[in-house]
């Protein structure tokens, strides 16, 4: 009876202390920085009923406004949410520090208070900011950052940006942003790893403060200039969702969008040049930390037979950025171009993988052959050093060929000669007994050729004449020619949205730059830097009818949206064929 008895009282603090945990009471600031002219709002929330609220005496501060209480009680799939909250506006009285206190209140006979929060005043801003101003609160609440790996890099080093959208709890984003500036990076070989709209959230610091953030993109720059280098911003159109004062029929607070163009801003690298005392005369510029080695796919063969001598250079660094050492081979062996081969992955630490170079090499004659090693020199940057690698010394041994006596001829070998023979059996493949016949000639007068080419021009006359009225027919219709120079333009400025069909994002970025290109060359102006309205007003100002005109600006519109939503194979033929349609009968009517 008394385990019984023990058991429940265990199930019942067990349950009473879920309940107390479930209690929400924070104080939560508008900002933690302002001016001494600006005003602060404070909120303390919570999510159980309570009494006996007490509010902090707020020293340093003078209350302008509150405290307002609002009350929000919704269900929503059979659970109830509730929240209550009181919100005092302060007026900062001095410069400095200050700190809001704990306030307090009783829910179900417990107290609980709330966590201190610390306040810089500033002094006056030129324009006092309104924490309640939905547009304020967007930019204060969404940044764009780029994060650079590296500031101070080698020339030739790989260093990494990384675009991050950071978010606070106050706001959120649910509609699609939109890129309407893209970085150049002039001086720099780039490779994008963009995460293709499948973006993750992730909680992190900004500034102190919690937020969550997405990785837009990520970018791997390789610089090829020396001294202060300058990364471009990455400039975004970003619909972000303020909540306001006003709640619903359910108490749910309604959200107000604001539409804030947010920028990287621009970042400066200093960069390095390649130290010049200890680099090797066979250097060509390879950065990083790499593996090199000589092969070949056989040592033993027979004279005039083919043989693969490879170079590769692997590991990590600006791979697609040097020239491979060359192979310098026994003049007594034919070597052909080398075939230039690539598999180099671009991962966030830079480049990866392997180049290979492939020459082709016929022996002439018999005998060994030794290729001498050949070295391959790099700087790497962690180390700040340069390595020099070597490669060992091959064999190639021709078994069968013509074999080498003194004084017939001489073929070199690295800084050595060797003599060598010219056998008979060389050049028994060359017939000496032609037995050749001779050649019965036929007089050319009368015969087939001779009428042939007489009679030939007097036939093709009557074609003359039919295709000179067909062209003359041509010529006079001004407005078919008019329509299928209309048409050829067109088609000659979609020939690129055409071949990438298969994919939506370079669809639109063609056929976007198509009808841009178009424009360019029509009006002779960079239409790119009008905005849509002026776009159509230069139309219209042409004697373009004004459907037309819609039309194309709505074109623009669809090449904006499909890049961030989906779209069927349908939707694009459609769109390209109303392109067509579009620039054919635009180009038919401006003046």
């Amino acid at each position: 009876m008394k385990l019984k008895y023990f058991i429940y009282v265990f199930f019942f603090m067990l349950s009473c202390s879920a309940v107390q945990a479930q209690v929400r009471f924070d104080a939560k600031v508008s900002k933690k920085r302002l001016g001494i002219n600006e005003r602060l709002r404070v909120d303390f929330e919570m999510n159980q009923d309570g009494d006996n609220f007490n509010p902090p005496d707020f020293k340093g501060f003078r209350v302008v406004g509150g405290p307002n209480q609002s009350v929000s009680n919704s269900w929503m799939n059979g659970k109830r949410s509730y929240s209550k909250t009181y919100s005092y506006f302060l007026s900062p009285q001095t410069r400095g520090k200050l700190k809001i206190g704990q306030a307090s209140i009783e829910i179900k006979g417990e107290t609980y208070k709330t966590l201190p929060i610390d306040i810089e005043i500033t002094s006056a801003v030129a324009v006092p900011k309104d924490g309640n101003n939905a547009e304020y609160v967007a930019s204060e609440n969404v940044h764009l950052v780029a994060e650079v790996s590296n500031a101070n890099p080698y020339l030739n080093e790989a260093i990494t940006v990384v675009y991050k959208m950071y978010v606070s709890h106050d706001v959120s984003i649910t509609s699609s942003w939109r890129e309407i500036d893209t970085p150049k990076y002039a001086d720099f070989w780039s490779q994008n790893i963009d995460s293709k709209g499948n973006y993750k959230i992730y909680e992190g610091k900004y500034r102190g403060e919690d937020y969550r953030y997405v990785i837009l993109r990520t970018t791997v720059l390789y610089p090829q200039k020396t001294g202060k280098l300058d990364i471009e911003p990455l400039t975004l159109d970003v619909p972000i969702d303020v909540p306001s004062k006003r709640r619903d029929l359910f108490g749910r607070r309604l959200t107000t969008r604001v539409n804030k163009t947010i920028s990287a801003g621009n970042r400066k690298i200093d960069v390095k040049p390649i130290p010049f005392d200890g680099r090797p005369d066979n250097f060509t510029g390879a950065v990083g930390d790499f593996k090199f080695g000589v092969s070949t796919n056989k040592n033993t063969l027979d004279a005039n037979e083919a043989f693969e001598l490879k170079t590769r250079v692997s590991g990590n660094g600006n791979l697609k950025l040097f020239d491979l050492p060359s192979a310098k081979l026994p003049s007594s062996l034919e070597v052909y171009e080398p075939e230039h081969s690539e598999s180099v992955r671009t991962k966030r630490s830079g480049m990866t993988g392997s180049i290979t170079e492939t020459y082709t090499v016929v022996p002439q004659y018999k005998g060994n052959y030794p290729i001498r090693p050949i070295t391959f020199s790099f700087f790497d940057p962690k180390t700040e050093t340069f390595k020099t690698l070597s490669s060992e010394e091959i064999v190639i041994n021709v078994e069968n060929g013509p074999v080498s006596v003194k004084k017939e001829a001489v073929a070199e070998t690295g800084n050595s000669k060797q003599a060598v023979i010219l056998s008979k059996e060389q050049f028994k493949y060359i017939k000496l007994d032609a037995d050749l016949e001779p050649i019965t000639s036929k007089p050319f007068f009368k015969s087939t050729l001779f009428w042939s080419l007489l009679g030939g021009p007097v036939l093709l006359i009557p074609l003359f004449i039919i295709g000179g009225k067909k062209r003359k027919r041509r010529l006079a219709d001004v407005e078919g020619n008019r329509l299928r120079k209309a048409d050829k333009l067109a088609r000659k400025h979609l020939s690129e949205a055409k071949k990438n069909m298969g994919s939506q994002v370079v669809f639109y970025e063609a056929l976007e730059r198509a009808l841009h290109n178009y424009l360019k060359a029509k009006l002779n102006i960079e239409t790119s830097e009008f905005s849509k309205e002026g776009i159509s007003g230069l139309l219209i100002e042409r004697g373009v009818n004004t459907g037309k005109v819609t039309d194309f600006v709505s074109l623009l519109k669809s090449c904006e949206f499909a890049r961030y939503t989906p779209t069927s194979n349908v939707t694009i033929q459609t769109d390209y064929n109303k392109a067509v349609e579009v620039i054919t009968v635009i180009d038919k009517q401006i003046q």
